[in-house]
């Protein structure tokens, strides 16, 4: 699949795509080799019909007798989503939220590395999380540049969002992650990803009122 066509790709069903081989990797881990629609909607809670959507639009398609070909599956969703090196990553912020992605993320990703952490307090510099150095904040456009990291995650207290946030924009990132509750703006050319928890918290709440 060239990447002509990846662009054109729904944000939704790159999302959807992880979420299928993270599901995908853990029925091959069973020993399964083949599975249907159904039993990939039934994992994710979402439709049939949303899931033969994704997969016929990034050009796959299965057996009727048999479903998908996991491993093939697999491979296809990874040569979508995955780069051909590695993207190195940066955590700015490394209080309990930090450490817990650091260490959660730690090998889970042959193509995504978490390469350094950064923060202000003194105690935490110069220690080594989940394997992953911790420098002061001072010198993140240095240590961006060194360890060519493109991607950082913000975890810090939002009074400080809209700072670091800028200090990765002027450093040269391509993508944020944030996970603090304060909203931020980014140029054309940097790709934005925010996750409130609060938010998520409150659409559960919703439905379970709804009960």
């Amino acid at each position: 699949m060239d990447k002509r066509k990846m662009r054109h790709i729904p944000h939704k069903t790159i999302e959807r795509l992880s979420q299928y081989r993270r599901a995908l990797l853990i029925c091959q881990a069973t020993g399964k080799t083949h599975i249907f629609s159904h039993e990939i909607a039934k994992i994710q809670h979402i439709t049939a019909v949303q899931v033969r959507r994704d997969i016929m639009l990034i050009g796959y398609t299965g057996t009727l007798r048999k479903g998908y070909n996991i491993t093939e599956l697999v491979n296809l969703i990874g040569i979508i989503l995955d780069t051909d090196e590695v993207l190195n990553i940066a955590v700015i912020g490394i209080g309990n939220l930090g450490r817990a992605i650091t260490k959660y993320f730690s090998g889970k990703r042959t193509k995504l590395k978490i390469s350094a952490s950064f923060d202000t307090n003194p105690d935490k510099i110069g220690k080594k999380y989940a394997g992953v150095d911790c420098f002061h904040i001072n010198q993140l456009e240095k240590i961006i540049k060194e360890k060519n990291i493109s991607i950082g995650i913000i975890t810090v207290p939002s009074s400080e969002t809209i700072e670091i946030k800028n200090k990765l924009v002027n450093s040269g990132i391509k993508g944020i992650l944030n996970y603090t509750p304060k909203p931020v703006d980014v140029p054309d050319n940097v790709y934005l990803e925010e996750y409130d928890m609060t938010t998520s918290l409150e659409k559960v709440a919703f439905f379970v009122k709804m009960h």
